[in-house]
């Protein structure tokens, strides 16, 4: 049987083209979203988190070869447990934004009260702008 435990979600921007905020370092983890989940309901060794995301990134105005990481961690920095990560090359035949979708999960989460959760993105060139939409949500549940 499975138990639901929290759910949280956070939207910088609720449609294309509602936001322009440039990356201004390359190959640097910038913070796009961030939530706590009360996990102390669950069950050691079976609760789960899940998450689903969506980031919108348009190429710079002179396109070159871009790659974009997001990355998920348990924690509040770039440096904390990574639980999920997943790259792609943007097409540089496409000048308008790029939606980078994910779904993903961390699996035995610890069941504290307050378990932060953060997305960071991070692009290899100069002049990329996150431009929305960008949405995401945590979901956690656990078997007992």
């Amino acid at each position: 049987m499975t138990r639901f435990l929290d759910s949280k979600t956070t939207q910088n921007a609720s449609y294309a083209n509602s936001i322009s905020i440039p990356i201004t370092v390359i190959n640097t983890p910038q913070l796009v979203a961030q939530q706590t989940l009360n996990l102390s309901g669950g069950i050691a060794n079976f609760t789960r988190v899940g998450f689903t995301g969506v980031v919108a990134i348009q190429l710079p105005l002179l396109p070159v070869a871009t790659n974009v990481l997001v990355t998920v961690v348990r924690g509040l920095t770039p440096s904390d447990l990574i639980v999920f990560s997943a790259s792609e090359n943007l097409n540089l035949s496409i000048l308008g934004p790029q939606l980078i979708a994910f779904t993903g999960s961390d699996f035995n989460a610890p069941n504290n009260p307050s378990v932060p959760y953060t997305v960071f993105v991070q692009v290899s060139a100069l002049g990329t702008t996150r431009v929305g939409p960008e949405s995401f949500n945590f979901t956690a549940y656990s078997d007992f």
